[in-house]
This record gives C-alpha cells, structure tokens and sequence, in this order.
C-alpha cells in the first residue's frame, strides 16, 4: 500500500515514515511543498491529511490529485504518531509489530 502524508511536524517526518513501514506500506511526506503536490504524490492508495498544520489552499491541491488517482482522503486534525497509527491500522492490512 501507498500513503502520502501532507503536513505534520518536520521533525517527525522520520517517524510518520517508520510508521508507514510498520504498518507494510510505503510512504511519502509533504511537510511544507512551496509548488504545492500536484505531479510529486504519485499514485497513493491513502492520502492522509494533517488539517491542522497545512494551508487550505494544499489541503484543496492535494484532494484534487487523490480524486484523480482513486485514493482514499483521511483528514486528521491532530498531526500525532497516535493519529498516524490509528488511521494506518485502519487501513492498512499488515499489523504494527
């Protein structure tokens, strides 16, 4: 499985990703994108959305690229690897170990 993750702490960029492949999926992660997502997402199967930390104008940038793709949006106010783990298990079919 393919998840993209847009906004979040910068710092924690290293954790959403080992999160991703806890879970058995491979990740992406846009913290702060200056040109916005369009052409950069790839195809995911999962978009998940920080709403808290990232404009709206990316957060509309990045709903429109997964409708085109066929991903499955999650929106998260909270940007914590608790939210994160929630919604991968969720979705994704291998268990965090």
């Amino acid at each position: 499985m393919s998840v993209v993750i847009i906004g979040g702490n910068s710092r924690m960029e290293r954790i959403y990703l080992d999160a991703c492949k806890a879970h058995g999926a491979e990740g992406k992660v846009f913290i702060h994108s200056k040109r916005g997502v369009k052409g950069q997402m790839g195809n995911p199967d999962l978009l998940i959305l920080f709403t808290s930390t990232v404009s709206h104008g990316m957060v509309a940038s990045a709903v429109k690229e997964a409708a085109r793709c066929n991903a499955i949006v999650e929106r998260s106010h909270s940007s914590s690897i608790s939210a994160l783990n929630s919604i991968l298990k969720t979705h994704c079919k291998r268990p965090k170990r």
